[in-house]
């Protein structure tokens, strides 16, 4: 009864502190993305309202990737901690055997396996699939934010400006070119091969709509010389139809787990021209399924800080040295999976050998010490 009060603890601590360390180094991380998510307001126009729930979507994307990293420093904090108070030696005096605490380890790994597996198979590739439909779907918001003074911008798909001064919402010297029929109402030719050139001394702008006075707007056609040019003293344009550069069709790391394995497995009920290639299908699931499975190995090498050597226990440096280099292994050869059967076939074996080599001796060094 003791001893399940103790493994409850310990259990739970392990897990207090995985989560605080998880959500610790994630936040962080979103924190420098979001600074180069505000593109979309500045560059693309997108209300501030899309911004932060898009962020908000991206950390799931993010939470997954720092999950082993995050399990092994509070894996290695805890063993630390309780050596440092001795409470462990109060646990083998009192008959508790080492493989019992490593068993504990490495069920608790299992949790965060499990807790990995719906993460990264469910939630994320839906979490990023729905942030990449928030920037479908919300078009234009102001225009005002994306015109930066005597630069070119080219936010807008076919569509290119420049303003010389902006003060507050007005602007001079403006040179709008529209080369994608964004502003094909404001020409008498009706072609779809026309180029629009908007030139005006100065313009006011309200939200999506932009007021230009006096100047002129200059059509041309891509197939011949002559230009037909219409001068006004005021033209009022809507801008709302304007349709962002940002990408808006779903990655391979967006799509859901159960359409990556239809199209890896070639089923017949699905368009095939719709599926990535097979390169980048294969390592996704690898990183979704496969790569849970490392920790688990993880949690058995941190159990090497039980072993005593000459009266000291293994070095703690040494320890997550090891751990953190089968980390990086697993991070630098899934990347491979995808174009190299060998790569793909050691990625797949690695975890599951990992498991037997270190609990097999872990075993025979406690059977060892207890002799």
């Amino acid at each position: 009864m003791l001893q399940n009060k103790i493994y409850q603890n310990f259990f739970l601590e392990i897990i207090k502190t995985f989560f605080v360390i998880l959500f610790g180094l994630s936040l962080i991380a979103l924190t420098v993305r979001a600074v180069n998510f505000l593109e979309l307001v500045v560059d693309s126009g997108y209300p501030i309202t899309t911004y932060f729930e898009f962020s908000f979507l991206n950390l799931f994307g993010i939470l997954p990737k720092f999950i082993p990293l995050s399990f092994l420093i509070a894996l290695i904090l805890f063993i630390i901690k309780h050596i440092q108070d001795g409470e462990f030696v109060i646990l083998w005096t009192s008959g508790v055997k080492k493989i019992q605490i490593v068993n504990l380890f490495f069920y608790t790994s299992l949790v965060v396996l499990f807790f990995y597996l719906i993460l990264s198979t469910f939630l994320t590739p839906s979490a990023l699939n729905k942030s990449r439909q928030l920037l479908g779907k919300d078009q234009l918001n102001s225009f005002l934010p994306t015109i930066r003074s005597q630069q070119f911008t080219d936010s807008f798909k076919g569509f290119t400006f420049i303003v010389e001064k902006k003060v507050g919402n007005e602007i001079q010297n403006i040179f709008l070119h529209d080369k994608s029929r964004n502003l094909k109402n404001l020409s008498t030719n009706i072609s779809s091969n026309v180029d629009t050139t908007i030139i005006a001394q100065n313009g006011v702008v309200d939200k999506k709509k932009l007021f230009l006075f006096n100047g002129q707007i200059i059509s041309s056609k891509k197939d011949q010389s002559k230009n037909e040019i219409i001068k006004f003293d005021q033209i009022n344009i809507d801008l709302s139809k304007l349709s962002t550069t940002t990408i808006k069709k779903s990655k391979v790391q967006e799509t859901s787990t159960l359409e990556l394995l239809k199209c890896f497995f070639r089923e017949k009920n699905i368009d095939l021209n719709t599926c990535h290639n097979l390169s980048e299908i294969i390592p996704n699931l690898n990183r979704r399924i496969v790569l849970p499975f490392y920790i688990p190995a993880i949690s058995l090498i941190c159990s090497l800080l039980l072993i005593r050597v000459k009266g000291k226990n293994f070095n703690s440096f040494s320890v997550f040295i090891l751990s953190f280099l089968v980390l990086l292994f697993s991070e630098l050869t899934i990347r491979y999976t995808g174009i190299n059967n060998f790569t793909k076939t050691i990625f797949l074996i690695f975890p599951f050998f990992l498991l037997i080599l270190f609990y097999t001796f872990l075993n025979l060094k406690f059977l060892k010490e207890f002799k």
